[in-house]
């Protein structure tokens, strides 16, 4: 009585995995999917509704580099540096070594750059260095703001 026991619970145990796995990669494809819908919104000039969706996402994922970096950009857009500068400073650890495959890139009144990506959830473009020219530009106009 106790062998098929035993064999049961491996396959239970391996069926657990596989599914939590598949929802983690679901998780990270609906993110995804929200990111390049935030974006598209953002790019219309929908702010509100772009600014809704990536708080949307960062209720799923906290500290989303992508999401932070694209709504620093919307913060540019509403001419709210100081904001923009702390969503910027914030996604600027957590883009370090983040690969994401970046397909369309928009610049928000010459200043900052909002990133559209692709539907796969990884890719070769590592988001420090784009962050951190974000950052600096927006200390370029608060310093000219002074």
């Amino acid at each position: 009585m106790r062998r098929p026991r035993l064999t049961i619970m491996p396959l239970l145990l391996g069926l657990l995995l596989a599914w939590s796995g598949s929802a983690l990669a679901q998780g990270d494809a609906k993110i995804t999917q929200m990111l390049v819908e935030s974006y598209d919104l953002l790019e219309a000039g929908k702010l509100d509704q772009a600014k809704a969706v990536f708080r949307q996402i960062l209720q799923l994922d906290s500290g989303n580099p992508v999401a932070l970096n694209n709504l620093g950009a919307v913060m540019v857009k509403e001419k709210k540096y100081q904001e923009a500068l702390h969503y910027l400073e914030q996604a600027l650890p957590r883009a370090r070594g983040y690969k994401e495959m970046v397909n369309r890139v928009c610049a928000v009144d010459g200043l900052c750059l909002a990133f559209r990506p692709l539907q796969e959830v990884y890719g070769d473009q590592d988001l420090e260095p784009l962050v951190q020219f974000n950052i600096d530009m927006v200390k370029a106009r608060l310093a000219t703001r002074e």
